[in-house]
């Protein structure tokens, strides 16, 4: 490894100089960079809305919360699914005082990413994993870490979140399918306040439904705000429209963010924490309707993809959390940095273990540094499926530089590293789609990100790789 470091790191340099040089004086001229600050804010600002119907009847109260990867506070991911079973005696033994679930910080959660670059403008790309300890396939087979995300793609931002900027189209994961709605369709509803614009969505319970939406898959709302202000003022049945089916799905919560403080008070949203974990649980079965005074509505908060990116590194710790199978090499430019600007994963070649250990044996699929979201190299898809499908083969052509881009550079070309070919991960390679599905197998419309775009210098920023939201260790949700 150390040969191969040696080798490309010449390159990568002559890569950075020689963009530097072919930039014209106009895109030179526009090259600026957001604030850590203000990039929390738009990931604050846009951060969805999501309706959530719940499967909490037999005992299973709690199973559709969010919740945070250490939620049991023992350091260890791989029995997280064995512990969130568990969640109903933790909220049982909450009506009672102190117990062993005392500890427990539940802390529903989004784990975010932004990239930022410029193309004829200040772009943004933001990514919100929501956090699910478990589910179950259509074939109701259990598995660990639910990877469910919702993607916005931001374009032409002059400064703070809500000064002008357009959400040109937006992503949802449905299992494997990247389902997509732009700028435009009615499918793409937002909550507008003074400090937010919210995308609606709409999350499948936990569990197992044949040909129906299940396993913690997301969908698109069609209702505008309005009609859920009026379902509420009226206490009115809970349900909301979605994309690519019929009839309204019923809902049991709704999680909304909690640094929007208008929204939290519009739905008078409440944080979960040991003290209100009774009250906040459904006990709705996934075929019952339920009112608006019956919804159980909860705050969450922001963590960072990059939290967890050191757990999968060969030097962080990964055997507690990740099977040693199937590593993928990366070449690090930077280190992965936390809040204070400290590295917790070093420069260079370094090596990430990503699929799932499970202490039940049951799940092995895999974790950020292999999922197609995390490098833009999943296939659109225009419509939500009951019956699968949505793979695709873009993210083996794009691993292997077989395939070009919309401006005809490979993967392996566009960052200046020809030998990462099917051989490693360049740290900031990123394909940004043009929210236009392709109907050819193994072909998208976008572009990788070019040489040295991620530099602050050119305008970027890479924020997989970078800690943004104070982490608050053993707090509740809702505490500083």
């Amino acid at each position: 490894m150390p040969t191969l470091r040696t080798r490309i790191a010449p390159l990568a340099l002559a890569a950075i100089t020689l963009v530097g040089l072919c930039l014209p004086a106009e895109a030179e001229a526009q090259a600026w960079s957001l604030t850590n600050a203000q990039r929390q804010a738009f990931l604050r600002y846009y951060a969805p809305v999501i309706f959530k119907r719940a499967n909490g009847n037999g005992n299973e109260h709690g199973y559709d919360w969010l919740t945070n990867f250490d939620f049991d506070q023992d350091g260890d991911f791989s029995n997280n699914k064995l512990h969130w079973k568990q969640i109903n005696q933790y909220v049982d033994a909450s009506r009672t005082g102190p117990s062993a679930f005392d500890r427990w910080r539940i802390r529903p959660t989004l784990y975010t990413s932004l990239i930022e670059y410029m193309d004829g403008g200040k772009n943004l790309v933001l990514v919100y994993h929501l956090y699910h300890a478990l589910d179950k396939n259509a074939a109701g087979n259990w598995q660990l870490h639910d990877w469910e995300r919702v993607e916005l793609q931001v374009r032409n931002v002059v400064g703070n979140p809500g000064s002008g900027e357009s959400v040109a189209f937006a992503v949802v994961t449905q299992h494997k399918r990247n389902v997509v709605r732009r700028q435009g369709s009615g499918d793409l509803q937002f909550m507008q306040t003074g400090t937010g614009s919210h995308l609606l969505i709409w999350q499948a319970e936990w569990s197992d439904k044949l040909l129906a939406p299940h396993g913690q898959e997301l969908r698109f709302v069609t209702d505008p705000y309005s009609f859920f202000a009026g379902r509420m003022a009226s206490g009115g049945k809970a349900e909301a429209d979605v994309n690519n089916d019929d009839g309204r799905k019923k809902l049991h919560y709704v999680f909304v963010p909690e640094d929007d403080g208008a929204a939290v008070s519009a739905f008078n949203a409440q944080p979960l924490r040991y003290s209100t974990a009774d009250a906040l649980a459904s006990r709705y079965d996934n075929g019952d309707s339920a009112n608006w005074p019956a919804v159980k509505r909860v705050t969450y908060e922001l963590q960072d993809v990059a939290d967890i990116l050191p757990t999968h590194w060969e030097f962080g710790g990964y055997a507690t959390h990740w099977l040693a199978d199937s590593p993928r090499f990366f070449f690090l430019e930077s280190p992965v940095v936390n809040e204070a600007g400290q590295a917790e994963v070093s420069a260079g070649m370094q090596r990430f273990f990503s699929k799932t250990r499970d202490v039940e044996n049951q799940d092995d699929r895999e974790g950020y540094p292999s999922k197609a979201w995390f490098f833009g190299t999943f296939e659109l898809n225009d419509k939500a499926s009951d019956t699968g499908g949505g793979g695709g083969s873009f993210g083996d052509k794009s691993w292997a530089s077989t395939v070009v881009d919309s401006r005809g550079q490979t993967r392996a070309s566009a960052s200046g590293y020809p030998a990462s070919a099917n051989s490693y991960w360049w740290q900031h390679d990123y394909f940004v789609h043009s929210g236009v599905t392709d109907d050819i197998d193994g072909q998208e419309q976008g572009f990788w990100l070019p040489g040295a775009w991620y530099l602050s210098q050119n305008g970027g920023f890479d924020g997989r790789w970078v800690q943004l939201f104070g982490d608050r260790p053993g707090k509740e949700s809702g505490e500083d």
